[in-house]
């Protein structure tokens, strides 16, 4: 079985296509077979103007158009496709996603943040790492913050935050937002035993793979705020030509370290682990438990 997810996010839309094959203990295996990224940066836009300009829904249309015919060519059979916190703020969101169904038949959900935590843990990472452990699941997007806790192989708690790195970027999250996020996490690791971080979102990504680190080795908080430091000092030229980042990377990494940090710091969590999993991960498997039932 070929599914496809198309994840719209504040800084770029992804396509991930994957192949589902069932192993000798009947579990299904999913299998990446394409990953394109668009870099939209629809939170430009929505977290300083309130709606996305006319530009980029032409770029938004290009993208999707672009996505339909490679769907085709790998002969996709099924699709989830959802937008999260740059086109659930932008006043003119529902709109765009009604001319995309009309025009090129697609149907994008919006998702809320609540939805948006709920897809990423269909990935189920927290369910190969040890039962007696606790676990705190973050994904940091351009509009939103997504975290999850588990314990005793349990979720706790789940929330979604309007902190992410192009809003940082733009000034737009209050002292307000921040004192929230930090007192979410004190209520929910008040009592947990020793807290492990997973991470999820493309600038964590990033920072593991320049940490050369060997895969499933955590990255420390130390680490971050090294890397932090770092970049900090640095301009978006000079990250881009020391450490080969794309402008799009450059410029939202420094927001998303200053993020998992505060985090990782609220939450006594000393490691982090990089899976390499996302919102369209989620998607590929909520979509395979959908449709497992009709054809498998």
């Amino acid at each position: 079985m070929r599914l496809a997810a198309i994840d719209i996010g504040s800084n770029a839309a992804r396509l991930l296509i994957s192949d589902v094959i069932l192993s000798a203990q009947k579990e299904p295996e999913f299998i990446k077979i394409a990953l394109i990224r668009v870099p939209l940066r629809l939170g430009f836009d929505v977290f300083e103007k309130g709606e996305i300009s006319e530009q980029k829904i032409n770029r938004i249309f290009k993208t999707i158009y672009a996505y339909k015919h490679l769907m085709e060519v790998y002969e996709v059979s099924h699709l989830r496709a959802c937008a999260t916190s740059a086109m659930r703020d932008a006043a003119n969101g529902p709109e765009i996603i009604k001319r995309i169904e009309e025009e090129t038949g697609l149907s994008i959900e919006i998702i809320s943040g609540q939805q948006e935590a709920s897809l990423i843990n269909e990935n189920h990472f927290a369910e190969h790492l040890a039962s007696d452990e606790s676990y705190l699941y973050i994904d940091v997007g351009g509009g939103s913050t997504e975290l999850t806790f588990f314990s005793d192989g349990r979720m706790m708690a789940k929330e979604s935050f309007n902190i992410g790195t192009i809003r940082l970027l733009k000034d737009q999250v209050t002292e307000n937002t921040w004192d929230a996020m930090k007192d979410f996490i004190k209520k929910s690791t008040r009592g947990l035993h020793h807290i492990t971080a997973i991470g999820s979102g493309g600038n964590i990504n990033k920072i593991f793979s320049l940490s050369k680190r060997k895969e499933g080795k955590p990255l420390t908080l130390g680490m971050l705020r090294d890397y932090y430091k770092e970049f900090s000092t640095l301009t978006l030229q000079q990250r881009m030509m020391l450490y080969k980042l794309r402008e799009d990377r450059a410029d939202v990494i420094v927001p998303a370290l200053l993020i998992y940090i505060n985090v990782m710091r609220w939450a006594d969590a000393e490691e982090i682990v990089v899976p390499k999993i996302g919102l369209a991960d989620g998607l590929i498997r909520s979509l395979y438990d959908e449709v497992s039932g009709k054809s498998v």
